[in-house]
């Protein structure tokens, strides 16, 4: 079974910096486009960043460009969401979602950035930013 799995998330005060961490649990990411959505109180389910580790490719919310960095670490199978700068409106529950490179929609999915086009995630973590 895929299931991404987070951890890292929490409570900080606008301006800080919280990383997030997104293991593999039954399947390989070199395989797969991973991307990091949110769903804040009240809203729908947003793309935040996106990344292929097998070509290193990165997709970026503008919301969050220039604060938010994506990366990979493939010898871990864990991909991470380094958020720097983090406002009150970062504010949600952050997933990690995989979608199939070949036979699925993962490439789609990694420029598009919608929830619908990933097929398996993680149960999320929370992260809260105060003023």
């Amino acid at each position: 079974e895929v299931q991404p799995v987070e951890s890292g998330g929490g409570l900080v005060r606008a301006g800080e910096s919280l990383r997030l961490s997104c293991t593999a649990s039954g399947f390989t990411f070199d395989d797969y486009a991973i991307g990091w959505l949110r769903q804040a109180p009240g809203k729908g389910r947003e793309g935040v960043a996106t990344i292929t580790s097998i070509d290193g490719d990165t997709y970026y919310a503008d919301s969050v460009k220039g604060r938010f960095t994506i990366s990979s670490d493939n010898a871990k199978n864990t991909v991470y969401l380094q958020m720097n700068s983090l406002k009150p409106e970062d504010t949600a529950v952050y997933y990690c979602a995989a979608e199939p490179l070949v036979g699925g929609r993962g490439y789609w999915a990694r420029a598009a950035m919608e929830a619908p086009l990933f097929g398996s995630w993680g149960r999320g973590t929370q992260v809260t930013v105060s003023s």
